[in-house]
């Protein structure tokens, strides 16, 4: 029993500080930015939790990887100054990222969005601009209606399921699907239509 008790507390342990690491990820590369002076909003689920914790802190989702919203045209001095903050740039399947050092994985890596263009080539709309985002407590943040619009265009599971998170907390009520064109209003009728799928 005690051998089961120890791995748990183990286990535990190492789950805290999965967390731990995300986070401490999440501010070194955006103060790494905002110390170059290059504009950034955090998006993706580390930015559904800021919106979420606003709401009902033990309603907040982990995530494992940092997406952030960049210029394209700051991709070259966010490059510098991410790499000196330790993170190392890659670039594969057109998609631009930060390893957390030489042995970063691609899951646990900072993802770079270009604002104002699609994330994928069939996306129906371009991503927010940086215009679309305000600050929080301790990073520049992407506004809560670009971010359900982000979601909506997406469209995964993982998307539907921060969706679901933000209407189970209150932020999303019936109101919200006129704020955005079809398909979206759509996607998002259906969600709040069939909230246990």
């Amino acid at each position: 029993m005690a051998t089961t008790v120890g791995m748990s507390y183990e286990v535990l342990d190492r789950m805290v500080l999965a967390v731990e690491l995300v986070r401490q990820r999440l501010i070194r590369s955006t103060t790494a930015l905002r110390n170059a002076g290059i504009r950034y909003a955090v998006i993706g689920g580390n930015a559904v939790a800021a919106w979420v914790a606003k709401v009902d802190p033990d309603a907040v989702r982990n995530t494992a990887d940092v997406d952030l919203l960049l210029a394209a045209d700051d991709l070259d001095a966010a490059r510098v100054a991410m790499e000196n903050a330790g993170f190392v740039y890659r670039h594969s399947a057109g998609i631009d990222f930060f390893l957390d050092g030489p042995d970063g994985k691609f899951r646990s890596a900072v993802h770079i969005i270009k604002a104002g263009e699609p994330v994928k080539s069939a996306d129906l709309f371009p991503a927010p601009s940086l215009d679309e985002s305000v600050p929080g407590d301790e990073f520049q943040l992407v506004t809560f209606e670009a971010l359900v619009r982000m979601k909506l265009v997406a469209n995964r599971i993982k998307d539907k399921t921060h969706l679901m998170d933000m209407i189970d907390v209150g932020l999303i009520d019936a109101s919200w699907p006129a704020k955005y064109p079809e398909p979206l209003a759509s996607r998002l009728q259906e969600l709040l239509d069939n909230p246990d799928g």
